[in-house]
């Protein structure tokens, strides 16, 4: 059955899906001048401090250009962390968002720049100019973000939308796109059943399609149609979607060739990635273990447990080990036998509350990876149990385990507490296809913004652009939604 909107303007017109499309072409243009617009403000707070309290109060001051090599590392630091944090997305993210996105990045920025200014002093500098600069880039960025983004939504209205579903209707989808009612309007739905002369007419009355479990040839005729016709695309991906945009493309003489390699990644890779988990876990180790102590404290004098939890997991191939976890959960949490754990849990003591909140639960798998068994950035380790329910209903299901499990990963920054597995497989895979050492770097950035600004369910959901891992949707805890007892 065909449904409609009462809102949309059922009348269809080609007139106006050209000028959106011509009006399209612009918003590169508006969104690369709003983020040099915030990106010059920090440069010019930033550069009139250094001259004014640092240039000539360090211990052998620069020449002219020492200072300019001074301000360019600012630069540079400015777009790392905005890139990292994906705060540089005018229309792509809320404003709330885009506001905990950008006051983490100038917060690391400065800091930074303060111990970059205090190492070529030989001596701590003051850190009165930097704290109030600092102040004052958080009061640009609220006024930059609420003006930028009143200007973007009057110039880009939501773009009216009609769902062509397959075989499963797209409620789930449609409700997360609902959210976003600034940029999508879901005006129609049909279903891929009806006639092929009839889809075509009711595509042609809106601005873009959102295809969902449209499978075999039909999907294929509905892309190259709609490509024909410049109409924009939203496509849910199949798992085979996915291991094809990892696939390295070459050429046997003039035909075009997608190679599917399959097998996780490289030697090279693994060993980069092996020597960067020892690194890390020994670093974090001992820089955390006044909190990992207090933790333990804390769990110990609620109620004179145990302080750590044993439970197995899965890793690479399938191997089992023992996770270690601070315990969060009274002692005989599955009394009653295994349980999902639920956020709203009256299992949970008050301790582990605070302990999930800020991750801080997860702080003894250090000590996984340091022996071998994780990895920093990979897939959650599923219980054996869960992952062989799992795979009755999605054989694949055991393609994550192509590289070892992690203490955080793609999933679990882009996904939310109730994500369905199905879902989070998806975006394992496309960690374990598009692997790079910067990608692991990205998504330990998002883990801190996800650490002191946790989110919860779907309900606060927006969308993610899978494709450059730049944020569209509040990450949460998802981790915890499928395993049972602790």
């Amino acid at each position: 059955m065909r449904r409609r909107c009462l809102r949309c303007n059922r009348r269809c017109s080609e007139t106006n899906n050209n000028m959106k499309n011509n009006r399209d072409q612009y918003k590169r243009i508006f969104s690369f001048l709003a983020d040099m617009l915030l990106v010059g403000l920090y440069i010019a707070g930033f550069s009139w401090v250094w001259y004014s309290f640092y240039s000539d109060a360090i211990l052998l001051p620069f020449y002219r250009r020492g200072n300019w090599v001074m301000i360019l590392i600012y630069v540079v630091l400015v777009l790392m962390f905005s890139k990292s944090f994906g705060g540089l997305k005018i229309g792509y993210l809320k404003k709330s968002d885009m506001l905990y996105s950008q006051m983490l990045s100038i917060f690391c920025v400065n800091l930074l720049s303060y111990l970059q200014i205090s190492v070529v002093n030989r001596d701590f500098s003051a850190i009165l100019p930097m704290a109030l600069l600092t102040v004052a880039d958080l009061i640009i960025l609220v006024g930059w973000v609420i003006l930028m983004n009143w200007f973007y939504f009057r110039i880009y209205p939501p773009r009216r939308l009609v769902v062509i579903y397959g075989e499963r209707t797209a409620v789930e989808l449609v409700k997360k796109m609902s959210r976003r009612v600034d940029k999508y309007m879901i005006c129609e739905s049909i279903c891929i059943s009806e006639s092929t002369e009839q889809i075509y007419k009711t595509i042609q009355c809106y601005e873009g399609v959102i295809l969902c479990e449209v499978s075999g040839a039909i999907r294929n005729d509905l892309i190259k149609y709609c490509f024909s016709q410049n109409i924009r695309m939203y496509i849910a991906p199949k798992l085979s979607d996915i291991i094809l945009r990892g696939a390295e493309e070459i050429r046997l003489f003039d035909t075009p060739l997608l190679l599917c390699r399959n097998y996780g990644l490289t030697f090279e890779q693994h060993l980069t990635k092996r020597a960067f988990d020892l690194a890390f876990s020994v670093v974090l180790l001992v820089v955390l273990s006044p909190v990992m102590l207090l933790s333990a404290a804390a769990i110990w004098i609620e109620d004179g447990g145990p302080v750590l939890f044993h439970q197995k997991r899965l890793t690479i191939g399938g191997r089992e080990f023992e996770v270690l976890k601070f315990r969060s959960m009274v002692v005989d949490a599955e009394k009653n036998g295994p349980q999902l754990a639920r956020e709203d849990d009256d299992r949970i003591t008050k301790v582990g509350r605070i302990l999930r909140k800020y991750r801080l639960d997860e702080l003894p798998q250090l000590i996984n990876i340091l022996c071998g068994d994780m990895s920093v950035v990979g897939p959650r380790p599923e219980r054996p149990e869960l992952a062989r329910q799992y795979e009755e209903d999605m054989p694949e299901f055991e393609f994550r385990l192509q590289v070892k499990a992690g203490l955080t990963g793609y999933a679990q920054v882009t996904g939310l507490y109730d994500t369905q597995p199905h879902d989070k497989l998806k975006m394992d895979l496309m960690y374990i296809e598009n692997y790079s050492m910067f990608l692991d770097l990205r998504i330990l950035f998002m883990t801190l913004k996800i650490v002191l600004f946790p989110s919860k369910t779907n309900e606060e959901a927006e969308l993610y652009d899978l494709q450059t891992g730049t944020q569209m949707q509040d990450a949460a805890e998802d981790q915890e939604n499928h395993e049972k007892g602790d």
